[in-house]
């Protein structure tokens, strides 16, 4: 028995790399003509939302809000979702505007598994049905873990980010696979990027919640099948109130910080919030899979494929000062002031640290 094990594992280490390698090559030409004509028949005829019932959570700002408008551009029916009532209120009356013929906007907090039971039942007891259920609202945290006096500080970002996602989802389901419906994902390039002081937002390894929401959706995509269409959104980094600088601290509050702003995202292009907003409308109709915006950002996904320690290093080298020195003493942020690039890679409505109160 023992002889037929150390047979069995030669083959499989010493010819299934190589089989495998074979196969690639000759299979994936095939598979990408295929999958690019599966891509231009979805884009010949995406799916009309025109009253049919959409969810949206964290919808009071950012991707949230515009995501709201280009639906109901399209005459989708709205259920929007956020802590900050009033905001929340102005952007129904907005969507109502833009074209959707009936909005409600529903005060709840998605860290609570009771409110997300409630943000369906509502949708459903309004409607009578659910046909895109789109996972939005996240805070990201900005500082070194070391930092963390209290660990259980960090507690928000994986409460809101992957438990906000997937307790609304886990409601939504049923009612979505009546309407052979989609569930729209919205994490973060972050997930698959290693970046200092965002480790809450996007570590693999400390099971972070961009990371982790990413994961769950597809392992979700494997257990449903056809049933629940999933959209797994990768946005870089997108007009909003995080690129205000508007990020979670080591006290766990939500604090505005624009100096930490710059240093964590230094001359990197910020993409206008309705660009955004529209491509992942569209991506959703059309039944993509993955979504990344700007598309340039997937350049760095193969960097980090192929070389990994390159990726670590720049990161480790470009956002953290030598020892002892502050955060603003980090090449991120002295490239950014020695260039002067900020007005120019940056939307003005982020160069502004205002952002919507309740």
């Amino acid at each position: 028995m023992e002889f037929v094990l150390d047979l069995i594992n030669k083959i499989l280490n010493n010819y299934l790399p190589h089989m495998a390698t074979t196969a690639l090559i000759h299979f994936m030409p095939l598979y990408l003509f295929l999958k690019f004509l599966h891509f231009i028949f979805r884009s010949l005829f995406p799916e009309n939302v025109a009253g049919k019932v959409v969810l949206i959570t964290g919808a009071s700002s950012g991707i949230g809000e515009h995501l709201a408008y280009e639906y109901a551009k399209k005459g989708a029916r709205l259920v929007l979702a956020a802590r900050r009532r009033k905001s929340l209120e102005q952007v129904a009356d907005m969507a109502y505007w833009f074209g959707s013929p009936d909005v409600i906007p529903v005060h709840a907090d998605v860290s609570k598994v009771e409110d997300c039971q409630r943000l369906i039942e509502e949708a459903i007891s309004k409607f009578g049905r659910l046909d895109h259920l789109v996972t939005n609202a996240a805070v990201t945290p900005l500082y070194m873990f070391e930092d963390l006096v209290d660990v259980t500080n960090a507690a928000p970002a994986m409460d809101i980010n992957f438990w906000g996602a997937v307790y609304v989802t886990h409601f939504a389901i049923p009612h979505l696979k009546e309407t052979k419906g989609k569930i729209i994902a919205i994490t973060s390039s972050a997930g698959y990027l290693p970046a200092a002081r965002i480790s809450f937002y996007n570590c693999v390894t400390m099971q972070a919640s961009k990371a982790a929401v990413i994961s769950f959706f597809e392992t979700l995509r494997v257990e449903i099948g056809t049933q629940i269409g999933i959209t797994i959104v990768t946005p870089g980094l997108i007009e909003s109130e995080m690129t205000k600088g508007k990020f979670l601290t080591t006290e766990g509050k939500l604090e505005v910080d624009q100096v930490m702003r710059d240093v964590e995202m230094s001359v990197t292009p910020i993409l206008p919030v309705e660009k955004c907003a529209r491509s992942i409308v569209k991506s959703a109709c059309r039944g993509d899979n993955y979504l990344t915006e700007p598309p340039w950002f997937k350049t760095l996904f193969i960097y980090r494929i192929f070389f990994p320690e390159l990726v670590e290093w720049f990161q480790r080298w470009f956002l953290i000062p030598g020892p002892g020195k502050p955060a603003t003493e980090a090449p991120s942020k002295i490239l950014l002031d020695v260039t002067g690039l900020q007005e120019y890679v940056y939307p003005a409505s982020v160069l502004s640290p205002h952002i919507k109160g309740d």
